[in-house]
This record gives C-alpha cells, structure tokens and sequence, in this order.
C-alpha cells in the first residue's frame, strides 16, 4: 500500500472516531434528565374528579365537569413529562382540563409543533390556553407566532419569549419564584415587552423546579416552600387568571 492509500485511511479512520465520538455525547447528554419522583406518579391515576388518559403524545387531564377551557402543556427541557402531574391533575380536578405533551427527548424544541394535533382532537375546547416551564414555555411561545386565534393566552413557568406577540389579543400568565436561580434574570427582564397583556406574579420562596416534582436541579436556589406549596401557589394563580378572563 503507497502512502497516499494509507495517509487517506488515516484520515478516514480519524473521522469515523471523531463522529462516534460526537454520536456517543450526544447519547449520553439525551439519556440523562430530571425523571419524576414517585409522588408525581400519585398523580397519574384517575379519581372521581379526575380522569387521566393516556395517549401516545400526551396525557390527558380531563376535568369530569366536562369544561371547555383547556391547557397544552410544555414540559422544560431535560424533564420527564410525568413530573408536572401534580399540577395538571390539581387544576383538572379545579375545572381546566390539561393536555400534558410528551417531548423527543425530553426537549420541547424538537416538539414545537406537538399542539397541532392536540387542537384537532379537541375542537370542543372553546378557550385553549398554552403553557410552558422553562423552556417549554420559550418552544410554546415560538409554536403560537402563527397560531394566535387558536388560543386564548399563554402561561409562563419560570419562562421567556424571545419572539415579539406583543401586537396580539392574547392574554399573558408569567410565574417565577423568588430562589429562581437558573433562569437568566436579566433575559427574562429584556423580553417581557414581547408578552401581551402580561399579568406577572412573582412566588415568595420558589425556586426552578418546583413547578414539577422531580427533586432539585443542578444550578437552581434553595426554596423556602415545600414543592406542594409551590404548585398549589401555582394552580391558583392560574385559575384565577383564566378565571378573570370570562
């Protein structure tokens, strides 16, 4: 074999190595997310109040009162859908049925458009809102730029929208803790202008993860409230902001 034959297997061995290498961490960063705790499982059953339906790209919350207001759920990134069934049940059972989606990955970039088909299959749901944690709530943001009138507002958890709906008739929910240490404070300050109709509540205490429950996450503050008291927090700030709509 000449040298030119065997520089060139050389290179080719070189690139093969380097791409397996890139296709193992990329692997590996994919595998590894905030699963949800054992009590988010509670939470995953059906009751008198409650009906919980699992679909192949989401579940789904139903409010046994038959409501026509709903919710498409966005979960943040690297987090196990499950892990928000504490909050969707909770306001299921307060009248709002929630369509929690399940993301690729666990990453609701790669789902933006994960609500279409939701839509579609709830077409008797008069009032849909869409919320997001984090940045489900950036992805939910991104999704409604083309999709204002099938929606009635959109509900931020620990979230910011970079993309400008400042011109809608949407109506605007923004949650943060106070402990919040892993979103950019500064970003989420630079792109309020973009929310429509902002009503913003800021939760004494809380922190990144407790608007789910699947333990704490790396980087964020130490809460001051228990993970329960955050979502009940949570779910009647909710309510009564949809509720103020009618």
């Amino acid at each position: 074999m000449n040298k030119k034959k065997k520089k060139l297997i050389i290179i080719l061995s070189s690139i093969v190595a380097f791409l397996c290498l890139v296709g193992i961490t990329i692997l590996c960063y994919f595998s590894v997310y905030y699963k949800a705790s054992e009590n988010a499982y509670n939470y995953m059953n059906s009751s008198p109040t409650v009906e919980v339906i699992k679909h192949k790209e989401y579940i789904e919350f139903e409010s046994v009162n038959k409501s026509d207001i709903g919710i498409i759920f966005y979960p943040g990134a690297k987090v196990q859908s499950e892990a928000y069934a504490p909050l969707c049940y909770e306001l299921a059972s307060s009248g709002i049925n929630v369509y929690l989606v399940y993301m690729p990955f666990h990453f609701a970039i790669f789902g933006m458009n994960k609500a279409d088909s939701i839509l579609s299959a709830h077409k008797d749901v008069n009032h849909m809102y869409i919320m997001g944690h984090s940045l489900g709530g950036a992805a939910a943001g991104s999704y409604l730029k083309n999709k204002t009138s099938s929606f009635d507002g959109l509900i931020l958890l620990a979230s910011y929208i970079t993309n400008d709906l400042s011109s809608t008739n949407l109506q605007t929910l923004s949650l943060y803790g106070t402990e919040d240490k892993v979103i950019n404070k500064n970003k989420y300050d630079k792109n309020k202008k973009n929310l429509p109709n902002l009503e913003e509540h800021i939760i004494e205490g809380g922190n990144h993860a407790y608007f789910a429950s699947y333990g704490e996450q790396k980087g964020d503050g130490k809460a001051s409230i228990t993970p329960n008291a955050q979502m009940i927090h949570t779910k009647n700030t909710i309510i009564n902001f949809i509720n103020n709509q009618k």
